[in-house]
Parts: structure tokens; sequence; C-alpha cells
């Protein structure tokens, strides 16, 4: 199963995954843990590139980063491990391209939902841990930080990027959970948990 994590700056994401991924192995899960963008050598290059301070990319420019980098990692990373019956855990994917540069930029969500036809032909996901978190919340979180500079953007961008991860989960209801991301990380932990194993089932030979 391919499980993907996805929020605005500081929802938590990358703690929930961890989370989630430790307590999946404890339980006799084989798991591969990656990120976007990320996993792999060309992934982790784009990353200091769109992310860095400096950087100074449009929404288009990202996007088609993005995508090019996600097509290498799927196919050298998520395909095969999922072949080998494992558990693929992400921090980020496509929705976070729908999310930052569909809806909280000004590509539009229609020139990404093409960029994934194109790129990804139907890959996909199957469970989605969308954590929500007010705009007000998040900004208590990052700041003071050594931020990228999305954390940097103004309020309003926040808010467009929340919207768009709120449109994202009511638009794939199927495979989207939204949760709460302000409550305890550890109950939220023990929430994505079960709603994982649900989804999941018995560990083969449990």
């Amino acid at each position: 199963m391919f499980i993907t994590f996805e929020g605005g700056e500081g929802a938590g994401k990358s703690t929930q995954a961890r989370a989630l991924a430790q307590a999946l192995r404890a339980r006799g899960r084989k798991v591969t843990t990656t990120r976007e963008p990320g996993g792999t050598p060309e992934g982790e290059a784009l990353r200091a590139l769109l992310l860095g301070p400096g950087s100074r990319w449009g929404a288009m420019e990202e996007a088609l980063l993005l995508f090019a980098a996600r097509r290498v990692h799927v196919e050298r990373v998520i395909r095969p491990a999922l072949a080998r019956g494992e558990v693929v855990v992400c921090d980020r994917f496509t929705d976070s391209t729908r999310a930052y540069q569909g809806h909280a930029g000004d590509l539009g969500p229609e020139a990404v939902e093409a960029l994934d036809r194109l790129v990804l032909q139907g890959f996909g996901p199957d469970l989605t841990f969308v954590l929500d978190l007010p705009v007000e919340a998040a900004f208590a979180r990052i700041h003071g930080g050594n931020g990228d500079r999305f954390e940097g953007r103004a309020l309003a961008f926040h808010e467009a990027l929340r919207r768009g991860y709120r449109a994202v989960a009511a638009s794939f209801p199927e495979r989207c959970a939204l949760v709460n991301a302000a409550q305890d990380p550890d109950a939220l932990a023990a929430e994505i948990l079960t709603l994982a194993l649900k989804r999941l089932g018995p560990a083969r030979g449990g």
C-alpha cells in the first residue's frame, strides 16, 4: 500500500509519517519511507533548488520540476518497494502540487491534473492523510525557525494553501482522510494508525 502525508507548513506531516512507519514496523510490516521533493539523488538536488531562500520559480516551473522528479521517484523507489510487498510511506506527493502550485499558486488545478495524467498515468497513493491546521496555529509553530521560502510567505498564501488542501480532500474522499492536526500529537498518531490498519488489513502470516 502507498500512503502519503499532506498538509500545510507546520502541520506535522514529517513527524506523523515517521510515527506511522515506526508503528507499522513494530507490527511486522516492511516499510519504505521517503519524501518529496526528494527520495532520489535527483529529487534531493531539486529540493535544494526549489526550497532554497534565494530560489525564484513560478508555479509552472515548480510544477514541471516536481513532476520530473516525481516520475523518477515513482519508477526507482516507490513502484519497486510496492512490488516487494512493502508499505510505502511518503511525506508529500502530487496533492502537494495540487495545493501549492494549483490552488495557492497561479497555475490552476486543471494544469496540475493534466501534468498528473501525462507523467504518472493514473499512478497515485492508496491512502492520504491530510493534516488540517488553522493558519494561526501553523504560524505559531513555524515562527522563528529557519524555514524554507514557502514557510516565509504571507498569511494569504497559507490561507489559500489550507483551502487548497481541504478542496483536495473533498475531491478525493475515497482515499483522503482529513485529520485535525491541532490535537495532541500522540492522539493524532493513534488516530492515523487506526485508520491505516483498517485499510491495510491483517499482515501476511498474522
